[in-house]
């Protein structure tokens, strides 16, 4: 290649590069509807039950099932694009959808049920262990929990559609602790979000079968933004893709997540892809190197509120598909006590008054040499009751496995999460509406 070809083939991909914004939506998370509906006990004791009967050495991504998702965005796949609601997740890194057969036929799949399941109302047995569980007849099977149904309402890739697919011929699986996606892997144009910040050639997956558990999220997939580490089948993920072809101006994204409140908010943040947000975001404070590129993974030094100070280091991870933070459980009950929550063992869950707002003492973590305080804010969650608020510590039952700290959404929404490819780090700025 000659000098004036080569440096028109930069020039035309700098050109090319860019910094877009996505705007994100808000709903309540699927634990909070449960709330709601007094659903929520039979569906924790019947998680932790599968949770204890499964094998972590089966499990291809472990923190996935402790997700509650709450924001959501889009993206684009195909030519001419079909657009699909998905969780923009920094805790996972492959991006899946349904495919137009998702649901055409029913995989055979291991009963791991409960012995309670029998005792719920139908259709309360179905949305928490599934149909599968449900009855004893095998009639029945034609009744189990199709989630690619037309009344769970998710939209499904056509590739016959597209002119710009191609086959993969791989299969993908990636299992969760209440279910699992599962399909095969095709390739074609993936944009963010309605954007024309495009990677040409992507490898995804078109899920023939998706999990009881997501018919009662309003997503119909999930976009990972984690490293190719992470990924089911060594998938290089969007993100990094679009970085590796010079698609963006710089090689970060940032998250701002709104505040949330009583009600779903047409609006609840910004992801900014190729650049900083500088107009949700201030300064960044700090930057954090990765102790592994695998997750946003990091080193938590320390964390202390009011009285209580803990400073044993831990291995943490940001995460924007988690809509609590969890920790150790013996940490997370004296913070709890410290900011005056009270432990509901059916709900496995934290309660504090909601007007604690305006008293309760920040949580503070020690990140590298900075601390971060968390405001009451943002770690006090309306579910819907004007007395009682959920504390957004959660315990962490992981099983022994991944890391032992998840900084979920209460902590991304006190700072916007700045994450840096390229350098391996990730860096945390005060969230600007935190002065409005």
């Amino acid at each position: 290649m000659n000098s004036q070809l080569l440096l028109l083939t930069v020039m035309t991909a700098a050109s090319l590069a860019k910094v877009v914004k996505v705007p994100l939506t808000f709903t309540h998370p699927l634990r909070h509807q449960l709330m709601a509906k007094g659903k929520w006990p039979d569906h924790h004791s019947h998680r932790n039950h599968m949770r204890l009967s499964s094998n972590p050495k089966t499990q291809q991504q472990m923190v996935i099932d402790m997700k509650d998702y709450a924001y959501y965005g889009t993206v684009d796949i195909g030519t001419p694009p079909q657009q699909f609601l998905v969780i923009l997740d920094t805790g996972s890194a492959n991006l899946w959808i349904p495919d137009i057969t998702c649901g055409a036929a029913q995989p055979q799949l291991p009963r791991n049920c409960a012995k309670y399941c029998a005792e719920f109302e139908p259709s309360t047995c179905q949305d928490i262990c599934g149909a599968e569980c449900c009855s004893d007849d095998a009639s029945a099977e034609e009744e189990i929990v199709n989630t690619c149904d037309e009344k769970y309402k998710k939209q499904k890739f056509d590739s016959s559609k597209s002119s710009t697919y191609a086959a993969n011929g791989e299969d993908f699986a990636i299992n969760y602790g209440t279910g699992s996606a599962k399909g095969f892997m095709g390739q074609d144009v993936v944009c963010f979000g309605g954007t024309t910040v495009c990677i040409r050639s992507q490898v995804f997956g078109q899920a023939t079968w998706v999990a009881p558990f997501f018919a009662q999220q309003p997503i119909d997939g999930i976009l990972g933004l984690a490293f190719t580490a992470l990924a089911v089948n060594n998938v290089v993920p969007p993100f990094i893709n679009a970085v590796n072809h010079s698609v963006v101006s710089e090689p970060i994204f940032t998250v701002y997540l709104m505040h949330n409140g009583p009600v779903e908010m047409p609006k609840g943040g910004v992801f900014t892809y190729g650049g900083l947000d500088t107009e949700n975001c201030e300064d960044v404070i700090a930057y954090e190197p990765l102790s592994s590129a695998s997750y946003w993974q990091f080193k938590l030094k320390a964390i202390a509120v009011d009285y209580v100070s803990v400073r044993n280091g831990w291995q943490a991870i940001s995460d924007t598909g988690t809509s609590n933070i969890f920790g150790p459980t013996a940490i997370v009950g004296r913070i709890a006590q410290a900011v005056g929550a009270t432990y509901v063992a059916k709900y496995g869950a934290y309660f504090m008054r909601c007007d604690a707002v305006t008293t309760a003492p920040d949580v503070v973590f020690t990140i590298g040499a900075k601390k971060y305080h968390i405001k009451p804010v943002n770690y006090i969650i309306s579910i819907g009751d004007s007395t009682y608020c959920e504390f957004a510590f959660m315990n962490q039952d992981g099983a022994g496995y991944g890391p032992s700290w998840i900084l979920g959404d209460p902590f991304i929404r006190q700072y916007c999460n700045v994450h840096d490819v390229a350098g391996r780090r990730i860096g945390f700025a005060p969230s600007k509406q935190l002065n409005k």
